[in-house]
């Protein structure tokens, strides 16, 4: 593996695209060239990392992890400190992370992506999304709002390949779908956010054509995981139904991890049975009728599907 940064193709990744509402900022492209000289560029942190999305610094990532660690992002002192040790600790490691995303073509996937999504969605979302590197990850793939919005590279539990080709498109659903979640009474059910999640995953098997497998587009779940849902369809519906309603997000259906209502279940319940919900619902009302889903409930999705009697034909 190569010892140090291609900075060449470094700086050839554009600092931001924009398509539509839509601006995905490369925020990493600059705490990586800070470090080409021998002497650490704060100026570049200040300009060119802190300053072009300073409102996820300040108002999320200075937020979600308490004061004391607040300091290390809305401010600029805090944030040329955290960044002037980076490489430090982990240097090969964003080595490889910087070298999976020079040899993807970063510009040309953001560009292909943002434009497909804005031709196939009815409703554009005003959102800004910044790739980088940050000393405490949390995050992973998501953000406080639509315009504060992350992409961890450094985060152990995000697959930077796979999230980069395959997964913009849930998290770029997820934020068209927001405005019209928000507008819901029962936006704080567990069932709206199986919906939610399931609607991410489904919209992703749309944009892809089918290239991508139902499993593939559904948490990255190889065949046979996906096997062990469809068996166990009937049971899973009928034992998590009653925390539909449920608002505190401790529940079966959310966390499945802790709670082990289905010990062997191989990854969530909810993301799996929200896809299987609207699968049911296309199945119902044609190909391209999960367009309609931005404008209903998740009581409306449900009970218009026709999932609840095909349970109970098994």
């Amino acid at each position: 593996m190569k010892s140090d940064f291609d900075y060449k193709k470094i700086e050839k990744i554009s600092d931001s695209i924009q398509i539509e509402n839509i601006t995905v900022r490369n925020l990493f492209k600059y705490q990586i060239l800070a470090h080409q000289s021998r002497v650490f560029d704060s100026t570049m942190i200040d300009r060119n990392v802190y300053r072009p999305h300073q409102k996820l610094w300040d108002s999320c990532y200075g937020v979600i992890f308490g004061d004391e660690n607040g300091k290390k992002f809305n401010n600029p002192v805090g944030m040329i400190k955290w960044n002037k040790s980076l490489l430090s600790e982990n240097k090969q490691d964003l080595i490889k992370k910087t070298k999976l995303i020079t040899d993807i073509n970063l510009n040309k996937l953001i560009k292909k992506n943002l434009s497909k999504f804005s031709k196939l969605v009815p409703y554009q979302p005003k959102a800004k999304l910044s790739l980088l590197f940050t000393p405490i990850t949390g995050i992973g793939f998501g953000g406080c709002n639509a315009e504060q919005f992350a992409l961890e590279l450094n985060n152990p539990g995000v697959d930077v390949e796979y999230t980069l080709t395959k997964g913009l498109p849930h998290e770029f659903n997820h934020l068209v779908y927001e405005k019209f979640r928000n507008a819901d009474p029962e936006r704080e059910s567990a069932l709206s956010q199986t919906i939610d999640e399931g609607f991410a995953c489904y919209f992703t098997y749309v944009f892809f054509d089918g290239k991508i497998t139902q499993h593939e587009a559904v948490e990255n779940m190889s065949q046979q995981q996906w096997d062990w849902y469809i068996k166990n369809e009937k049971e899973i519906f009928d034992e998590v139904k009653e925390f539909f309603s449920d608002t505190s997000g401790n529940n079966p259906l959310l966390r499945n991890d802790k709670v082990k209502l289905f010990a062997d279940a191989p990854k969530t319940l909810n993301y799996w049975l929200g896809f299987r919900i609207i699968t049911k619902y296309v199945e119902k009302h044609g190909k391209d009728s999960w367009k309609d889903l931005y404008t209903l409930t998740a009581k409306e999705v449900l009970s218009q599907s026709g999932y609840e009697d095909y349970i109970k034909k098994l």
